[in-house]
C-alpha cells in the first residue's frame, strides 16, 4: 500500500490529538466513578478528619461496626484489624487499632484507602484520627499498631444497624512525602 504525502503529513497532528484525548479521559475518570459509584451505591466514601467534638450519646440503640482489609495485589505487607467487630452507640467516641507489619528487606510507605458499606452510611461515620490520613512508614520488619478513633453519628438511618469499614493498603512508595522517612 502506496502512502500520500498529505496522509503522512496528518500524522503527528492525530497523534497529539489522540495524546490530548487520553489526557482528558484520565483526568475526568475521578469525577466519573464518584458518579457512578453515587448512581449504584457502591465504595461508601468517608469524610476526611473531624474535630472529636462531645455529642449526645444514644445509649438506647446499638451498631455493629465491623472492620476488614486488604492489599493491593503489589503490597507484601501483613495488615488487619485488631477487632473484627465492634458494638457502639451513636455519638460516642471509639478507638480501635490495626496492625501492619513490612516483611520485606527494604523500609516502604503505604496508605490505607477507606471505604464504608452500606455507602449510605458512610456519611455518618466520622473519624476523628486515622493511619489513613497520612502515609504509613515501616521500616524492613518493622510492625505497627495504628489507631482509629471514629463516632457514628446520631443522624444514621433506623434501618442500618451494621457498617463495615473496610481499609485497602497499597505501596505508597512512588508518591510518598520526602518528609516522611525516618530518621
Amino acid at each position: 500500500m502506496v502512502m500520500h504525502t498529505r496522509d503522512i503529513s496528518k500524522t503527528p497532528l492525530k497523534l497529539a490529538l489522540m495524546a490530548v484525548v487520553m489526557f482528558g479521559f484520565g483526568f475526568l475518570m475521578v469525577p466519573l466513578y464518584d458518579v457512578f459509584c453515587d448512581l449504584v451505591g457502591l465504595n461508601g466514601k468517608t469524610q476526611g478528619q473531624v474535630a472529636k467534638v462531645q455529642q449526645t450519646i444514644d445509649e438506647e440503640r446499638w451498631i455493629t461496626v465491623q472492620f476488614t482489609s486488604t492489599n493491593n495485589d503489589q503490597m507484601p505487607w501483613h495488615f488487619r484489624p485488631l477487632q473484627q467487630q465492634i458494638k457502639v452507640n451513636p455519638g460516642a467516641w471509639n478507638t480501635v487499632s490495626f496492625w501492619a507489619f513490612n516483611p520485606t528487606e527494604q523500609a516502604m510507605v503505604a496508605q490505607a484507602v477507606p471505604s464504608v458499606s452500606p455507602a449510605q452510611g458512610a456519611e455518618y461515620l466520622q473519624k476523628a484520627d486515622c493511619f489513613c490520613f497520612e502515609q504509613q512508614w515501616l521500616d524492613a520488619g518493622e510492625a505497627s499498631e495504628m489507631k482509629l478513633v471514629f463516632t457514628v453519628v446520631n443522624d444514621l438511618p433506623k434501618e442500618i444497624r451494621t457498617l463495615t469499614l473496610s481499609y485497602t493498603l497499597f505501596d505508597a512508595g512512588d508518591f510518598a512525602s520526602p518528609m516522611l522517612a525516618h530518621q
